[in-house]
């Protein structure tokens, strides 16, 4: 059984930077897929990055060279720097996993994840 449990939100000014952590337990797969997704009021909830076992990584274009996703080497622990926060990147971001093996590249569309952690909230301020 996959978990997930995100940490490291938090409220900071624009400008600033924070850093998610998502301690993942139960990902047998040698090869998997995980991502960082958030959700703000009102909107739908959208892929900011993934990365793959090979450590690929995929960005949605807000974040690119803002925000870098990392895991460690026993796949236990991903993690989402964000630097340069704006007030766009507010909301509630969550940790995703694929529980089966995955061969594939990165994905952003959250129907390729069937596992979700509770996400940790991010508030920007202007």
């Amino acid at each position: 059984q996959v978990q997930l449990v995100e940490s490291g939100g938090g409220s900071v000014q624009a400008g600033g930077s924070l850093r998610l952590s998502c301690a993942a337990s139960g990902i047998t797969a040698s090869r998997y897929l995980m991502g960082w997704f958030r959700q703000a009021p009102g909107k739908e909830r959208e892929g900011v990055a993934s990365i793959v076992s090979d450590g690929n990584t995929t960005y949605e274009d807000s974040v690119k060279g803002r925000f870098t996703i990392s895991k460690d080497s026993d796949k236990t622990t991903m993690f989402l720097q964000m630097n340069s926060l704006k007030s766009e990147d507010s909301g509630m971001y969550y940790c995703a996993a694929r529980s089966s093996t995955w061969y594939g590249s990165g994905r952003l569309g959250k129907n390729w994840y069937n596992r979700w952690g509770q996400g940790t909230q991010v508030t920007v301020s202007s």
